[in-house]
Order: C-alpha cells, then structure tokens, then sequence
C-alpha cells in the first residue's frame, strides 16, 4: 500500500526567501541551495541571480552550477540557468507518488468529464500541501496551482481534507503561531480552524471559499488509509460562481473512495 510521510513541520507558510537561512557548509548542502533557489516566480536565473538567492559566494556557484549542468541537474542557454531534464527523470521515480498518481488519474479523468473543471491531487507535506495531479481543459480558470506547486494547507481544500483526518495532537502543533492569510478569505484563527476541521471530519469533504485565489472555490475529499489516516486528497475547483460545492461533494467523495479501494489493494 501506498504511504507517505506526514511529518508535521512547526508551522504554517511559505518556503520563504531561499537566502533567508544561512548557507549551507557541505557541497552537498550547496548544491541543494542552487537548486532551491528556483521557484514558480524564479523558473530560470541567471548565475548572478543564483548567487544572491542560494546566498553562496558568486564564485562557489559558478562552479557548482558548471558541475550541475554537466550532471544534468541544471540547463544552461544564453546565459540563463534553469532545473534540468535529469531532475524530472529522478522525480518520476518517486515510488509511492508514482503508485498514488497511477491509482488517482482514471478517477480525475472521471471528474474532469463530469464537472470540466481543474481537478487536482495532492498530498501534505509538513504543513503544505504539495500539487503531485492535475487535470484541466483549454477553458479552465486561472488558479494559481501547478504540479510540483505548494500552498499552506490550511489555505486550501485539498489540505484542509488532510489535516482533519490527522490526530489532534499533531494538528495541535500546527496552530500554536500564527496563521498568515493568503486572502482576505483565509482562516487566520486557530480556533475557527479547528471547527472548520471537525466539520470536514464530520463531512468527509473540505472546502475552499477564495481561500487561496480571490474568485476561485474548490470542493475536496480525502484520500485514506486502512487507518484511517490521510494518503493525499482529491478536489474540483474553478470559478466561485461554476462550483457548487453542495452539489459537487457527493462525485468528489465517490471518486476519493475509489482511489482508497484501488491503493488498498494495490502491491507496490
């Protein structure tokens, strides 16, 4: 059966400024630092860039970059460096994400026809939920969410299905600092978040009311284990006005249920 890690991290949030921690001391931990210098805003740097962002001497990256490059784990054209095919290669072989993926696709494909709207599957990690799916057509809305992308999981649909399912004592942990708002929408109180978590647990489907994009609503459910526990999470999502959340659940819930039995009797 498919599992993943749900280790909760100490709070909520973004991965943050990536020159914001001090730079790592081993090659090792410098060549991670160039490569999460890349992001959704920053998808291909310059060696100058790279510097400023990895907070590594300009000299320390040039090399290190040259040597990634001829890894493969980094591209370079016209003076532009960006994540390499080598990465994705290594990515796709990510055991238990492959198994989820495989078991989750003729379910989201299922959704997409009956609904038209991006269908999206993901899994928390600390206390973000990471984009591993995603199925949408030429006319979908503009969300902000990507395969490979992550957001706070109490900001969206897909982790707020998650996190109610987890034992309150972990959650407990998430909600001890504060709750930065995404939207004027978002939950910044712990206390409401708790009851909003009883619900989804009461439920068995989570909502997101323009909590991570103005305009955008999504309707999600929960993938679990033979425990009870959460795998990852599966969600419809589009323009305020096209989700009718009501309406929407009884097919989102179905569609997770299936992805559970399929994953229960799946043998990696």
């Amino acid at each position: 059966m498919v599992t993943t890690d749900m280790t909760l991290s100490e709070g909520f949030g973004d991965a943050g400024d990536p020159a914001a921690a001090a730079p790592p001391v081993s090659v090792l931990g410098r060549a991670f630092a160039l490569l999460g210098a890349f992001g959704p805003a920053a998808p291909r740097l310059t060696l100058t860039d790279l510097a400023a962002r990895s907070g590594l001497a300009l000299s320390t990256t040039h090399r290190l970059a040259g040597e990634l490059v001829r890894l493969g784990a980094l591209e370079r054209s016209d003076g532009w460096y960006c994540p390499g095919m080598r990465l994705f290669e290594l990515a796709q072989l990510s055991r238990p994400i492959a198994y989820l993926r495989q078991a989750a696709l003729p379910f989201m494909e299922d959704l997409y026809e009956a609904t038209h709207q991006i269908i999206n599957l993901g899994v928390l990690d600390g206390g973000e939920v990471v984009y591993i799916e995603r199925i949408s057509g030429h006319q979908a809305a503009d969300v902000p969410s990507r395969i490979g992308g992550r957001f706070p999981a109490y900001c969206t649909g897909l982790g707020k299905a998650q996190l109610a399912f987890l034992p309150r004592a972990r959650c407990e942990e998430l909600f001890a600092g504060p709750l930065a708002g995404r939207t004027p929408g978002s939950i910044t109180d712990a206390g409401r978040l708790r009851r909003e978590l009883d619900l989804v647990a009461e439920r068995g489907v989570a909502c997101d009311r323009e909590e991570t994009e103005p305009g955008i609503a999504c309707v999600a459910a929960p993938v679990l284990d033979r425990r009870g526990q959460p795998v990852a999470a599966l969600s419809v999502t589009g323009a305020v006005g096209r989700i009718n959340q009501a309406a929407l659940a009884p097919a989102v819930r179905t569609a997770s249920l299936g992805v559970a039995r399929v994953l229960r009797h799946s043998v990696p």
